[in-house]
């Protein structure tokens, strides 16, 4: 996570397939760390939990952009 010149917060997220809403749940859970409301260890934590209820709120849609899919040749 970083911020822009402008003082946006920037997500990079790649992985080889989502869930509906998982990078909106990502960045919701990461707010809660950064606003202290969750600590930082929630992530892997609720990674191996593979429980949505531990995650944070989902992020609302707007201000998230998909920039690009990449495909591995087949």
């Amino acid at each position: 996570m970083a911020r822009d010149p402008q003082g946006f917060v920037v997500l990079e997220i790649t992985g080889n397939g989502f869930l509906r809403h998982m990078v909106r749940a990502i960045a919701g859970t990461l707010v809660e760390i950064g606003r202290g409301r969750q600590p930082r260890e929630t992530v892997p934590d609720v990674l191996a939990s593979r429980d949505r209820s531990r995650a944070g709120p989902t992020a609302p849609a707007r201000g998230l952009f998909l920039v690009a899919v990449e495909y591995a040749d087949l």
